[in-house]
């Protein structure tokens, strides 16, 4: 089964002036921490806006991220941030695909939900 994306992130700057755009032009609501559950063809996909310099980060779930970092590299793509756990919220990798776009990955159980260390 092809890996699916689980989560996304959309960082600026200016968090407000963001979570405002987002708001008015697609509907999106967000959340306490800039939290977000966007419609994805009748289920949800879990977003959040972030206040950094401008960058977006879509994560893919997969079982073994460290295995997966090693295939990025093997294939072209290159280590961004080794495997690290975000305490009560998912374990997460970071790599920039052959072209340079940085994306993440976010390990999963066994049952394909995200492993929460």
């Amino acid at each position: 089964m092809p890996a699916p994306i689980v989560h996304f992130d959309i960082a600026a700057p200016d968090n407000a002036k963001q979570q405002a755009f987002y708001a008015k032009v697609f509907g999106w609501s967000v959340g306490p921490g800039g939290t977000m559950a966007i419609p994805v063809n009748g289920s949800t996909l879990s977003g959040a806006l972030r206040p950094d310099p401008a960058d977006k980060v879509i994560y893919i779930g997969v079982a073994d991220i460290t295995a997966t970092l090693k295939d990025v590299d093997a294939n072209g793509g290159k280590l961004d941030t080794p495997r690290f756990e975000v305490k009560s919220v998912a374990v997460i990798g970071l790599f920039r695909d052959p072209a340079g776009n940085r994306m993440g990955l976010v390990e999963l159980t066994s049952e394909g939900k995200v492993k929460i260390p």
